[in-house]
């Protein structure tokens, strides 16, 4: 598995300093606190406006809309979220919630209801989420830290393990 920039499509379209800058930012608690609240409601007026083909935070980072079932209401949820796409065609999603101490709603919905939707580049894919554990958590955990490194920032925020999905096509 490639690891770093040649996962991310715009990496040469994003100059090394933006994109560190981008990275030091992101580390920060006010970003944590301002982000969860931004950065989906853009993706989502954008990706909706551009029927599907453009997410903002992709200009960083592959982006997907996850579309679950909720855990406890059963009702579709949408959410743009950043992922790292696999030789294969598989995804990985990491619940990070940008360092904050609970996990995402999100997470939850994958694990009561683990076959969803992606919304990949205009496209969409019927997909099963797994959680990962162990060695293999473990594996994918390095390649993430190279993918993007404040994921390590934001783990080192909180106490819980941050999840981690690989999402499969159905």
């Amino acid at each position: 598995m490639p690891t770093g920039a040649q996962h991310v499509p715009n990496a040469r379209r994003v100059p090394k300093a933006v994109r560190k800058a981008v990275q030091s930012v992101s580390s920060t608690r006010t970003f944590a606190r301002v982000a969860p609240r931004l950065v989906p409601a853009m993706d989502r007026a954008i990706h909706r406006l551009t029927r599907g083909k453009v997410l903002l935070s992709a200009q960083l980072l592959p982006g997907v809309i996850l579309t679950a079932r909720g855990a406890r209401s059963g009702l579709p949820r949408r959410t743009p979220l950043a992922c790292m796409p696999e030789e294969g065609g598989s995804w990985i999603l990491i619940g990070s919630n940008f360092g904050r101490t609970d996990h995402p709603a999100w997470t939850a919905n994958l694990l009561a209801h683990p076959d969803a939707e992606i919304n990949w580049k205009g496209r969409d894919i019927p997909v099963t989420a797994q959680l990962l554990h162990g060695e293999e958590r473990d594996a994918v955990w390095k390649a993430l830290l190279d993918f993007w490194p404040p994921y390590a920032t934001y783990q080192a925020r909180v106490t819980r393990e941050i999840r981690i999905f690989r999402l499969v096509r159905r």
